[in-house]
Parts: C-alpha cells; structure tokens; sequence
C-alpha cells in the first residue's frame, strides 16, 4: 500500500488558495468514462457518497478559520494499492471502488486523526475522497487509486492540523502533537491487512521498503536476513506439504505391491499343491512306467520298421561236410 503526500505546488496541488484547481482535476476522468459507459464514482466523505464537487469546494474553502493568506488550507493525500491488493478487495471495479471507501472511512482516516496526539477521532476530519481507475503511464492492469482533500482545520474550524509538519508527538512549544507520517504508513498498512484478511509478504510492506530505502547498513543487513529466513519456511512448509501429498500415493503404491505379491505367492503355493497332490496320486508304475512317462510314444508305424533279432539255429549233431 503506498499512501504519500503530494507537496504543494503553483498548479494543480496550489493549496494556499482555493481548492477548485484540484477538485476539478479530480474530476477529469468522469467524463471520458461516461462517453465509454463506464461506471463512475463521484465524491465521498466519511459518511456520504455522490456527493457534488461545488459543495466540496465550499466546505474546504470555507474551513480557513484564522489562517494566514500564505498558509495552507487544505492538503491532498493518494492511496494507492497494489495489483495484488486490488484483488484482495474485489473482482470488480465497482466492488474494489466500494471496498476502497471502506477502508478510507475505516481505517486510514481514523488513522490519520490518532496520529496527531490530539485526541482526534475521524469525525474531526473534514475530507473529501474521489476514487480514480487509471493511471498515466502505467502498465499495470489495475490502476485504481484514492485523491483525498483534507481540511487543514478540523470539522469545528478550531485547530490546525497539518500532516507534514516534522514534529512528532510534541508536547511542549507552538506546535503540540505533530504528527508521525511513518506511524501512519504502517497502522494504515495493518489496517487493510485486517480489513480484508491480506497476507503481507516481508518484501510488500511499509517495513521492508523503509529499511532498504532509509534505513542503516546493519538495518537493511538485519530485514534481509529476516527475508532469507521467511522464504526457508516458506519453502519447508511447501516442501513439507508436497511430501504429505507424495506420501498418501506411494503408501498405497506399497501396499498394492505387497497385495500383489502376496497373491503371487499364494498362486505360486496354490500351483505347488498341486503337483504333490498329483504326484501323491501316482499309481506304483515300476521302473519302466515311470520311464514311459517321461519319454514320447513310438508311432506304431516306427514299430513295426524296427528289425527283430534272427534266432540263431542250433547246429544238428553229425558229420561236418566238408
């Protein structure tokens, strides 16, 4: 979530002056998404919606109670989500621009108040909000952002707030209270992360950006390590979780195998069986029938080729001729 503080300027963000310049600026994008058809959003506050920019301008401008030409009279303030905090807050552009208001008039604005150490609560801003859809040199997909104008007087046009003073949490001197932009950076972050149940990675947040911006060699050295250590359980937790997965399918696997097996052996003993039982069953052939089993039949054709043994004849008694 990136909020920032537009500084004053001699055009649009003039804030010394009236406050016209920017309302109307504000509304520049109406125009081209009524020609397309497009859904529109009109002003709001923290308790109304479609609210008329005349009636803006007339309550910011008239809000100026004892304050010097010179002085500030209003300042302008961006929200701008993220892609992926975009989606966390809707599938449309209408659901993200409603879910936008809410977070304006419940978070950041109340936020805004407590971070003047003045007691204030959001019913003592004096605002106006205009949501926007695109964005100028930009490739995003998304592009939704908040303008807000805030008085520089509370609603009872009695004390002075102004978010960029560097005075924080003062008690003593002209200015009491101050206010700590940081503080509201990451209360506001908290918020939305609450607001709509968003999971915040190390390296999306406030924290993070600050530290590796603004921060010391030991500070931007301590949040990487917290970074590396993040993304290790990150990774043991998918990695633990892959393996759950991979575990259920192999046990089964196994357990198919040794079913198989199993059967396997049992047919094997089955087949086993029965050739005791068969050999068991056998009648007592003799030698020659046992033979006979294992050796082929002769056609009966080969038997009777098979040459028979001549009897030799016994030589009669008498005389040898010679």
């Amino acid at each position: 979530m990136n909020i920032d503080f537009p500084p004053p300027s001699k055009g649009t963000y003039n804030n010394a002056g009236s406050s016209r310049k920017l309302a109307n600026y504000l509304e520049h994008e109406d125009m081209e998404r009524m020609e397309q058809g497009i859904y529109t959003e009109g002003f709001f506050n923290l308790t109304d919606d479609n609210i008329y920019k005349s009636q803006v301008i007339k309550d910011i401008d008239s809000n100026i109670g004892q304050l010097l030409k010179t002085e500030a009279k209003f300042y302008a303030i961006h929200v701008s989500p993220s892609e992926k905090e975009l989606r966390a807050m809707g599938t449309t552009e209408q659901e993200q621009a409603e879910a936008m208001k809410r977070y304006i008039r419940e978070v950041v604005i109340p936020e805004y108040a407590k971070n003047f150490n003045k007691g204030l609560s959001a019913e003592d801003i004096k605002f106006y909000g205009k949501t926007h859809f695109s964005r100028d040199r930009s490739n995003n997909e998304l592009n939704m952002h908040c303008h807000l104008i805030v008085s520089r007087k509370d609603q009872s046009n009695k004390k002075k707030l102004s978010p960029l003073t560097n005075h924080k949490n003062t008690k003593k001197g002209t200015v009491k209270g101050g206010f700590d932009r940081k503080n509201l950076f990451q209360q506001a972050e908290q918020g939305f992360d609450k607001l709509f149940g968003y999971e915040r990675k190390l390296t999306e947040s406030f924290e993070y950006y600050n530290a590796m911006k603004n921060g010391s060699i030991s500070d931007q050295l301590e949040i990487q390590e917290r970074q590396i250590s993040d993304e290790r359980k990150n990774t043991d937790m998918q990695t633990g979780l892959y393996a759950d997965k991979q575990d259920e399918p192999n046990e089964n696997k196994v357990t198919y195998k040794q079913d198989d097996n199993l059967s396997n052996i049992q047919s094997v003993n089955q087949e086993n069986k029965k050739e005791d039982k068969q050999s068991v069953n056998l009648p007592d052939l003799g030698l020659s029938s046992a033979l006979g089993l294992l050796t082929p039949e002769l056609n009966n054709s080969e038997e009777q080729q098979m040459p028979m043994k001549k009897k030799k004849k016994k030589p009669k008694r008498g005389f040898r001729q010679g």
